[in-house]
């Protein structure tokens, strides 16, 4: 704690005034100033200033597997020693046979999305040959799929077949066999994100709005932390839906009743990821570890939230998990 109070006297005008509530009020008031401080739009722009945001912005992500349909590539990308994501190789590519977003089992279409890769396949898992030498399973349908209705599941990034190859895929991506082994050895499947768009995946991310983003996802957390539930709520669509189909009235009431309880909360964000969606101007998926305790409640686990920027540019939470 000194430590601390040394750097708030050395960082900021309110130094003074932390100090005398530390005096006066114990910690509790000191670490809701730092809550506070974390939601400045200032601060953020101070983290993002200096962070290849070319994707996004990125903690936790090592890899990014970029593919473009229209052009029937996946391209790699990797952190490099200056925290850049630099391409690597392309790799020619087979998509769905039919062009378009993937709405429902058999439409042959591959998805338009923001992907991580779950699970590989090879024939130690006693892969099926048609898929050549390793098979990467994707998370779709992912929580925004399942938000928009859309439905099946099955979609890898594999190999080829050694004969009987058709130039289109059900809806997964297909490398040739020499591609698919060279991904496997430079990717670590747990850092690797996929995103596939109809066109060209979209790189250099405003700096500004993943700032506001980001400092508008604290202060959601302000609220939330805070019983803040009028804050708290405003953060939501009118057409919000969570992943389990509660509907904003329910989960309104759901909250309100929670809030009411009055229970101190810890809650931290860790492994924080902004990424606009594929094919919209202002979606963007957000994702990060949640550690959570209350009284009565801990949880420690991934959570997902789809945001939409309004026009007012304040984030409003269309679905989460």
């Amino acid at each position: 704690m000194k430590l601390l109070l040394l750097i708030l006297l050395s960082l900021n005008v309110y130094a003074v005034d932390i100090l005398t509530s530390y005096r006066n009020n114990g910690t509790a008031d000191i670490e809701k100033q730092m809550d506070l401080e974390l939601s400045s739009e200032d601060y953020w722009k101070t983290q993002v200033k200096d962070r290849d945001v070319n994707f996004g912005y990125i903690e936790s992500f090592t890899n990014i597997l970029a593919c473009d349909k229209s052009q029937s590539s996946l391209n790699l990308y990797s952190l490099d020693e200056n925290q850049s994501f630099k391409f690597r190789k392309k790799y020619s590519a087979f998509t769905g046979k039919m062009k378009g977003d993937k709405i429902k089992e058999g439409d042959l279409r591959t998805p338009t999305g923001i992907y991580q890769i779950t699970q590989k396949l090879s024939k130690e898992t006693n892969l099926d040959p048609f898929y050549g030498p390793f098979a990467f399973v994707t998370s779709y349908p992912n929580v925004y799929d399942s938000y928009k209705g859309k439905n099946g599941s099955g979609i890898w990034i594999h190999g080829l077949p050694a004969e009987d190859r058709d130039e289109f895929t059900r809806g997964c991506i297909a490398i040739n066999n020499p591609s698919i082994e060279c991904l496997n050895k430079n990717i670590d499947i747990s850092k690797t994100l996929l995103v596939i768009n109809d066109s060209e995946v979209k790189k250099n991310v405003s700096k500004e709005n993943l700032a506001l983003i980001l400092a508008q996802l604290y202060t959601w957390r302000y609220a939330w932390l805070y019983d803040d539930i009028k804050n708290y709520l405003s953060f939501y669509a009118s057409n919000f839906v969570r992943f389990d189909g509660m509907d904003i009235e329910k989960f309104r009431s759901y909250k309100t009743r929670v809030f009411q309880k009055g229970e101190k909360k810890t809650i931290i964000f860790n492994n924080i990821n902004v990424l606009p969606y594929p094919n919209s101007s202002n979606i963007y998926e957000i994702t990060f570890q949640e550690h959570y305790k209350s009284d009565t409640f801990e949880f420690n686990g991934d959570k997902t939230l789809i945001i939409e920027l309004d026009e007012s540019r304040k984030i409003k939470i269309l679905t989460e998990k």
